[in-house]
């Protein structure tokens, strides 16, 4: 190999390889992309700053970007901030008649710290709080769309959970069961409940895809050599991947054959898919976050996309 070749493709692996940590590293600390803070009326005047997740209303009409100070609403081609406590959303996940998340209570609100696992229906007007209040904060928290089932990395032993790992609960949280997640390489970095099938999980990390259809028990690798960043299991039951391979990519995963395709994407430098939702009344519509705090959103399979963040700052779209 030439110098020149070389001393380029060592700067490429060094450059993917810090990519890699950090990216990783945030995932699992729950701070990939945060919060945003609204200074005054407008798109211009909302920040993103620690946004912890997206997901749509169950009618398809709201992009839910849950944040480190409260949920924020794109709508129609404008942002706004609905009624309710600004609270700190961790693993937040939308499901058909609302969204389940974990996190700390924002400034004035009566809810304990931290919230262990909470449910709103209202677009987190009110909050119905589950479990683990005061004992836990889940950054790593999925829940199956229509089957409700969670599954969450605990951290730490507490009432419910005799040991850290993954577990699951059938009964919104009040009783547990631990995942033994045999055959999973690597640490994981990324979560998806199948939105139908209660026994389907899948994990990511900085070597591959891991599928499970025994709540988690056992895993089997359905995609080798790929750094992976965002899980999402679409509505038909198949996986969306945000991974790194030299470059950010966004894949579809087929869980019955493996087939693997990948989605056009818009040029993502030194950046990274963090976050990917799905419309459920309109499944050619999905958005993806960055690490960088972009937010793109596609409305015909990835073959257009509308930028609608540009790096922490909401813009108005159509």
């Amino acid at each position: 190999m030439k110098k020149p070749d070389r001393e380029k493709r060592t700067k490429q692996t060094k450059r993917a390889n810090g990519l890699k940590w950090l990216v990783i590293t945030a995932l699992l600390a729950g701070v990939i992309i945060g919060g945003i803070s609204l200074l005054n009326k407008g798109a211009s005047a909302i920040k993103l700053k620690h946004i912890h997740g997206l997901g749509y209303s169950p009618d398809g009409a709201k992009l839910i970007v849950p944040a480190h100070d409260g949920i924020r609403i794109y709508d129609n081609g404008s942002w706004s901030v609905p009624p309710g406590d600004q609270n700190d959303y961790m693993g937040f996940s939308a499901v058909d008649d609302g969204f389940y998340s974990s996190g700390h209570p924002g400034q004035g609100s009566s809810l304990s710290n931290p919230l262990g696992i909470i449910k709103s229906n209202d677009t987190g007007k009110t909050i119905s709080v589950l479990a683990l209040e005061e004992e836990s904060d889940f950054h790593g928290m999925s829940v199956g769309y229509k089957t409700h089932i969670i599954y969450a990395f605990n951290a730490a032993p507490n009432s419910k959970m005799s040991s850290p790992g993954l577990f699951y609960s059938k009964d919104e949280g009040q009783t547990w069961a631990k995942s033994e997640s045999f055959g999973v390489e690597g640490e994981p970095a990324a979560l998806a409940v199948h939105p139908e099938k209660e026994n389907v999980i899948a994990l990511g990390t900085q070597t591959g895809v891991f599928l499970s259809d025994d709540y988690g028990q056992r895993f089997e690798k359905i995609v080798p050599d790929l750094q992976v960043t965002a899980l999402y299991f679409n509505l038909q039951g198949n996986l969306l991947v945000g991974g790194y391979v030299q470059s950010p990519v966004l894949q579809l995963v087929d869980t019955k054959s493996k087939a693997i395709s990948t989605f056009p994407i818009p040029e993502l430098d030194d950046d990274a898919i963090a976050y990917i939702a799905q419309n459920p009344v309109m499944p050619n519509e999905f958005t993806f976050a960055t690490a960088q705090r972009d937010i793109y959103i596609t409305r015909d399979d990835g073959v257009s996309w509308l930028k609608i963040a540009n790096q922490g700052k909401a813009l108005d779209g159509q």
